[in-house]
């Protein structure tokens, strides 16, 4: 949803629950838009979007960390987009309460759980019913009657990230919702989020889309070397810069750490050299990456670690580094 509103790649995109781990900000500019016979129009707007990772029960440390960025998330915050996937089945059938069994038995705990945390909120929930282009008409009513007796949603947009339906309704909606406000982010910039994070996750998209089972969730990257040219002008002979990067790719298990890298490496070939295409288009130089795969037991159990992993985090260790390198100079 994040990269469809924003027409740019700021979230990695997975088949995969949970693949977003952290809040990712992206900062959209709205151009006004004059009233137009019955429609009506709306003034300029910067919208901040918050993109979370996915509502549910935590069950390792990683998943109370992930948990807490929805908490901060919704503190912060003027108006909530609540997105379901249009796909999975509804959890319940009306009339029909007790034949809830297997997957939809789950559903309907997973949705309970997920309306528990905007029961309380004092600000617009707007609900998406996302991925309508894969259902038909006819099946999208029930859906907006189903929710619609769940919770009382401000507005009800059925919509398609992936086929960009409805989504100029998304933003005018979203533009007469928020209240009037100081802008936030210069004209230019995109997101608040570092390149150095940016390019980890990167990484990490191509382990969810490359290996599987276990693997995918058990693994953490964080960026070890980061250094950007000196000038960003083309080389003599025409080429672009470089730019060098080291990145270690943490899991928990060496049969794990077997499965990264592959036979004769060639798994761990292959994540970097797909993850290395997609970091030269969003640095917009050539890339010299370096991959490691290091074993870091148990490490979705550990609080100090994840800690650790959050960018917010590396960037304090990163300046008091700096800060004593300056005053040994």
């Amino acid at each position: 949803m994040l990269n469809a509103l924003l027409g740019q790649k700021l979230a990695i995109v997975t088949h995969k629950p949970q693949t977003t781990r952290t809040r990712i900000h992206g900062v959209l500019e709205v151009p006004s838009k004059a009233k137009s016979g019955v429609k009506p129009g709306h003034p300029a707007a910067q919208i901040v979007l918050v993109d979370t990772p996915g509502i549910h029960k935590p069950d390792t440390q990683l998943d109370r960390r992930m948990m807490q960025e929805v908490h901060d998330a919704l503190e912060q915050r003027d108006a909530v987009l609540f997105i379901v996937d249009v796909t999975h089945k509804l959890p319940r059938a009306e009339g029909d309460e007790k034949k809830i069994t297997g997957r939809m038995a789950l559903s309907a705990a997973e949705d309970d759980f997920s309306l528990q945390l905007i029961e309380k909120l004092d600000c617009p929930v707007i609900l998406l019913l996302n991925k309508v282009d894969q259902i038909s008409q006819a099946e999208v009513m029930p859906l907006i009657a189903h929710w619609a007796g769940l919770y009382k949603f401000a507005e009800i947009i059925p919509i398609s990230a992936r086929k960009k339906i409805n989504l100029d309704l998304l933003l005018e909606t979203v533009v007469r919702t928020l209240p009037e406000g100081q802008r936030y982010f210069p004209k230019d910039q995109l997101t608040d989020q570092p390149e150095r994070f940016l390019v980890a996750e990167l990484i990490r998209e191509k382990i969810l889309l490359l290996t599987g089972e276990e693997v995918p969730y058990a693994s953490a990257v964080v960026i070890e070397k980061f250094e950007e040219p000196a000038s960003m002008k083309k080389l003599k002979d025409g080429r672009l810069p470089v730019t060098k990067i080291a990145a270690a790719i943490f899991c928990e298990r060496t049969g794990q750490k077997a499965i990264l890298i592959g036979k004769q490496g060639a798994m761990l070939k292959e994540i970097g050299s797909t993850a290395r295409k997609d970091i030269e288009s969003l640095l917009g130089t050539r890339v010299f990456l370096e991959l490691f795969v290091k074993v870091q037991e148990e490490w979705r159990s550990k609080p100090g670690f994840i800690e650790d992993l959050d960018w917010r985090r590396q960037m304090e260790l990163m300046a008091e580094q700096q800060a004593l390198e300056a005053a040994d100079e």
